[in-house]
């Protein structure tokens, strides 16, 4: 389509969620991990506080064994104030891993992978 300055590319249309998704994957730092098996600690009502300072909402928070500690669900913030987030939380010292991954829903991916379909890319030879 040409609308008189640019060429533009149709894509195919895609519903998308009024509020994106976040997953954080942290891992606590020897001093937290002690402090948390000397005083047992719930974050959740921390955690939901910070997901509503960036206008977001916590989905879900979870423990893990494994790569990370912890898993943490976040929904409706924006890209930038996740950014902010990680580096509030990454700056505290508590963690020696903090990940945030955006997600897209079933029908986001399938959109994106359509809209692949659709770029014509090519790899250098």
């Amino acid at each position: 389509m040409y609308d008189g300055c640019h060429l533009r590319v149709a894509t195919p249309t895609v519903q998308v969620r009024a509020m994106p998704s976040y997953m954080i994957q942290l891992s606590y730092s020897p001093t937290t991990l002690a402090g948390f098996i000397k005083k047992p600690t719930d974050r959740t009502e921390v955690i939901s506080k910070l997901a509503n300072k960036l206008g977001g909402k916590l989905v879900g928070s979870w423990f893990a064994f494994g790569d990370y500690d912890a898993v943490i669900i976040i929904e409706g913030a924006s890209a930038v104030d996740m950014a902010a987030c990680a580096m509030a939380v990454s700056s505290s010292g508590a963690f020696t891993k903090f990940k945030t991954t955006a997600l897209l829903s079933v029908q986001e991916g399938i959109a994106a992978m359509k809209q692949a379909d659709t770029l014509g890319y090519k790899p250098p030879k």
